[in-house]
This record gives structure tokens, sequence and C-alpha cells, in this order.
């Protein structure tokens, strides 16, 4: 699954863009270098996607090719690519209530959402104990502003989309999370039976991994949503991951065709929801077994 890939698959396709536009005007590499005043080496880097083009880097190339109408639109490109990558300490500076709003626009755009999770319930399926815990966590490791009251409130308003007319959110967990706890043995069982809940609305399709599966042609990845087949974003542990590029969306896609290939939905989904709910029941501390309902 892609992540660091996804910036230099974008990179090289705005290198080719660079080299493309050397070509057109009969350049060599080095004749551009020496043009821009820089070491060949550059050029290389930049054309095959190992070095970032600044947006100066861009100016001086087009103006070095004669054509410096062509910066505008690649200087844009540059800078969708620096977008892709964001640290969390910069996206959540001003607080996890910001950062939460952030993405509130998308939300509203998309028409079909998807959700691959190995770590945490999304977003849209948590309940409100559930999410408090899970941005208190996140606003102690980071030592963030404490406004974790209302980024719950903002995450709990997002879930309206849930029921929205025209909305579909098709959701893989692996069967993990359902055994991650995320504080104590009444908030899982909620947030457990939350699921029970969503999982008869019609605009949600909901599929879990059972830990059983055979994962040798599809193993766990990061967490991922997919937003209308042209969005994927993804949490990293010290950024937050936008690709658009439409192969990588693919690649994801591909993936989340995989994941949802392995996944029980239905009757079977809801049993293994139903087992996790009864091992917290007899236990605060559920250890994940091989097969929980191999009893």
């Amino acid at each position: 699954m892609p992540t660091s890939s996804s910036i230099r698959e974008a990179r090289l396709a705005l290198g080719q863009q660079l080299r493309a536009l050397r070509q057109q005007h009969g350049l060599t590499a080095r004749e551009l270098a020496r043009r821009c005043g820089w070491h060949e080496s550059k050029c290389s880097r930049i054309e095959n996607g190992h070095k970032a083009a600044s947006p100066k880097d861009i100016e001086v190339w087009a103006r070095a090719c004669g054509d410096g109408s062509a910066a505008a639109e690649l200087i844009g490109i540059a800078r969708g690519i620096d977008g892709m990558y964001v640290e969390w300490r910069a996206m959540e500076k001003a607080g996890l209530k910001r950062a939460q709003e952030r993405v509130l626009p998308l939300w509203d755009q998309t028409r079909r959402f998807r959700a691959y999770a190995q770590n945490l319930i999304p977003g849209p399926l948590q309940t409100r104990a559930y999410t408090k815990a899970v941005l208190a966590g996140i606003r102690e490791r980071r030592g963030l502003p404490d406004d974790v009251e209302a980024a719950v409130v903002t995450r709990m308003d997002k879930q309206r989309v849930l029921t929205e007319r025209g909305k579909q959110f098709d959701v893989v967990l692996e069967e993990s999370v359902l055994y991650r706890r995320m504080g104590p043995q009444e908030v899982m069982i909620e947030q457990l039976s939350r699921l029970l809940e969503v999982s008869v609305l019609t605009s949600v399709s909901l599929g879990i991994i059972p830990l059983s599966a055979d994962r040798s042609l599809m193993p766990p990845v990061e967490d991922f949503w997919v937003f209308d087949d042209r969005q994927v974003n993804v949490e990293l542990v010290s950024a937050f991951l936008t690709v658009k590029q439409t192969g990588e969306v693919k690649r994801y896609l591909d993936d989340f065709t995989r994941l949802g290939q392995l996944a029980h939905s239905g009757g079977p989904a809801l049993t293994l929801i139903a087992a996790a709910i009864n091992t917290y029941a007899r236990s605060p501390n559920p250890s994940v077994r091989a097969d929980p309902t191999s009893e």
C-alpha cells in the first residue's frame, strides 16, 4: 500500500512534465542545467522524482526553456504535491477542533465513502465516549491545547452524514479493532453495541475481517479513507497524507476490494461483534485469540 511512494509518484509525474517541456524546446539536461546555473544531476533528480521541484526551481526551469508562461500551471501542481503530506503538528497547531473542521467540506461533497481500519473504529461510527478517549489520547500524546470537548462536539456533528440521502459508507474493519481498548470496559461495550446499530442502516455496509483469515495475498495496512474514487486520506504516525494521483487512488481502491473480499458481512459480522461484547462483559481486559468465535 503506498504511503511516501504516493508523493514520489506525484513528483515523478511533475518531473515528466518538466522533461517534456525541456525536450519540447530542444534542450539537453546538460544545457538546461547550464542555463539554470545548476549541476546536471539536479535536473535528473527532479525529472525522475527523486527531488521536489520548488516553485522557484520551476520558474527558473521554464525561463531557461524560453517558455516562462508554462511556469504557473506547473507551480500549481508542485504546491498540490507539497499539500499531500501535512505533519500533525502543523495540522493540529490550532487545536483538535480546527483539525476536525478542516475535513468538513470534503465530507459534505462526497457521496461514496470507503473506509478501512486496523487501528480504530472510524469516526462516523464512534460513540461520544470512544471519540473522547481517542482525542484525549491524541491531545496528551502530542502536547496540544485542551479543546477535546469542542473537538468531540464537531466530530459528533459530522455523523449526520450517515443518514444524509445519497451517501453510502462501505467500511471494512480488522477484527482486532474490536478488541483494541479505548477507555474503560463500558466504553468498549457501548461502542461495539453502536456498531450493531449502524450495521442495519441502509447507508452503511460493514465488513469485518476475521483473525483467522488467510492474509497471504492482502495483509493489514494503514487506516485509510477513499472519497468518491478521487481522493484518499491516510493517517500516518507523524503526518496526514492526501492522495489524488489517479494511479495511486486506484491502488487503494484495488486493495480495498481485496480487503473486502476477506471480510465477513451480515450475520457473520454481527456474530464477531457480539463475541467481542461478550468477551468484554466477562473481562475488562480481553485478549484476542486466533479465533474468538471458536468456543
